[in-house]
């Protein structure tokens, strides 16, 4: 269900590349020619102990029924598993599930984050780890996906999203792209990219990085709120975010 193809799947095939001991990168390459290598795929796979602070403090507050959104190697999704909470892992690549499913998480599907509805089922708890509230895209997009993830959660649900603050930088390059998004009326850390490996490569698509405020402004009017952050000694953060009463 709106997964890649096997040609799309440049992630996938980095990752089981990197699983199997041969090697495996990633290369981001942004709208306006940016291209950067990601910092390795070793944290994909990386057991509790050696996660940052601010990720092992946020994990503990998951509970219930759990749905891991961008579950990538499973590292969180497994976590949760091996601490008896029912967890499904979701992921738009094949071959990241297919490693999920050879690491041992139990339930792992193929599925694009605007895909998932009470179909699926109803959580307490929804964990978009790595950065991943990226994955709404767009204030836009995040809006009636937020408002959708409020149908199908429990009363006491909440979602344990990390993010990025992408204005704390004194990078001219990434700051220049920060001004030529708000131009063209995006969001300054709506990111359009696609990921590389080899011979593969994504299709374009946006990820959204923001700040505290924005994010805050972004759950205005969805029933969301957010509870409190879990802050780490640089730009990434994650938020523990509720509904209202």
């Amino acid at each position: 269900m709106g997964g890649l193809t096997d040609s799309q799947d440049a992630y996938g095939h980095a990752m089981c590349d990197f699983y199997r001991g041969q090697g495996g990168y990633e290369v981001d390459e942004r709208d306006d020619g940016f291209v950067g290598v990601a910092a390795g795929l070793a944290a994909y796979f990386a057991e509790y102990r050696d996660w940052p602070p601010h990720q092992k403090k946020a994990i503990g507050l998951a509970r219930g029924k759990v749905v891991d959104i961008g579950c990538g190697a499973g590292r969180a999704a497994l976590y949760l598993q091996q601490k008896g909470l029912d967890v499904l892992g979701i992921d738009i690549s094949p071959l990241a599930i297919k490693v999920c499913k050879l690491r041992g998480l139990r339930r792992a599907r193929v599925m694009s984050i605007t895909r998932l509805s009470r179909k699926v089922g109803t959580f307490d708890s929804i964990l978009m780890y790595g950065n991943n509230f990226g994955l709404f895209g767009s204030f836009k997009r995040a809006g009636w996906l937020l408002r959708r993830f409020h149908s199908m959660t429990s009363e006491k649900a909440r979602i344990i999203a990390e993010s990025n603050d992408p204005y704390q930088t004194t990078d001219p390059c990434h700051r220049k792209y920060h001004a030529r998004n708000r131009e063209r009326g995006r969001m300054g850390g709506q990111v359009r990219l696609r990921v590389r490996y080899k011979t593969y490569a994504t299709p374009w698509f946006d990820y959204l990085l923001v700040s505290r405020d924005e994010m805050r402004r972004i759950l205005d009017g969805t029933g969301w709120r957010v509870g409190r952050f879990v802050d780490s000694a640089g730009s990434a953060y994650v938020a523990v975010i509720e509904k209202e009463s």
